[in-house]
This record gives structure tokens, sequence and C-alpha cells, in this order.
């Protein structure tokens, strides 16, 4: 299986100043690049936009009809020659789930990733259940990814 190519797009400063940002991208590309081997999902190409929240609230009203703000927002896009994915994150979201869930800011915006991606494998959260397998599987990267205990 070949290693994605990850695009990073940075639509604001959101990132608190003690994240490095070329550190960030090494790091998101090598969890990404783990967990579709481990999913046994091949994607070719995954654009990331990190934006705000009005941003990612647009982009809900725009192509999923719903008037919110959200962490992230999948959409893969299938061809017969490559699959590509596009993945929305509000870094906003990010920070505020990141003090409900008394994470760190870090392990929420892997967390979200990581969800994303699930996603892009094929798992969906619409019920109780899928949400807890949805829920074990991502502290399951983030624990190999050593970003929780």
């Amino acid at each position: 299986m070949k290693k994605v190519k990850v695009n990073f797009t940075f639509q604001s400063r959101l990132l608190p100043e003690n994240v490095n940002r070329k550190e960030l991208k090494v790091s998101l590309t090598s969890i990404i690049n783990f967990v579709l081997v481990y999913e046994r999902t091949e994607i070719n190409v995954i654009n990331i936009l990190f934006c705000n929240d009005s941003a990612i609230k647009e982009f809900n009203k725009r192509y999923l009809k719903h008037d919110y703000e959200t962490d992230i927002i999948t959409f893969k896009y299938d061809d017969e020659e490559i699959t590509e994915s596009d993945i929305i994150i509000s870094l906003e979201t990010v920070k505020r789930n990141s003090l409900a869930y008394k994470s760190s800011y870090l392990s929420e915006l892997f967390r979200v990733i990581i969800h994303g991606l699930l996603h892009l494998c094929g798992m969906k959260d619409n019920t109780k259940g899928s949400q807890t397998v949805m829920r074990k599987k991502e502290n399951y990267y983030l624990k190999l990814a050593g970003l929780i205990n």
C-alpha cells in the first residue's frame, strides 16, 4: 500500500504558539498513513483545511445542510484512477473540546483527525453503539501514537 499524499492549508493563525507547524504536519502525516494501512484503506490524496468556527459552519450549511459549527467534516471522492478526500477541521472547536474533555490540545486534534479517517474508512457514528465502537478505535490509535495512556 502506498503512502497518501497529504496537503495542508491553514486558513487562519489559530494554532497555539507552542505548536510547530512543520512538526505537526509530519506527525499528522505519519498517523494518517498508519491508520489507513491498519484499516486497509487506500486514499491517494487527502487535503486538510484548518479553519475557524464560522468557516466550518459555512461548509456544514452548504454541503450537509447543518446550521452549526462542528470539529470536523470529511468528504471522500472516488473515481477509477484516484481516491481523494477533503478534511475540514475547526481549530476553535478542537480547542473548546480539549478544554471540555480535559485533554491536551494536540491529543484532541489527533483524535479529530483519526475520527475523520475512520469515517473515510467506512465507519459510521450515527447510533450509540457505533459511536462507542468509533471512540474505542480512536483511543486505540491515540494510545499507539503515545498521545493518551
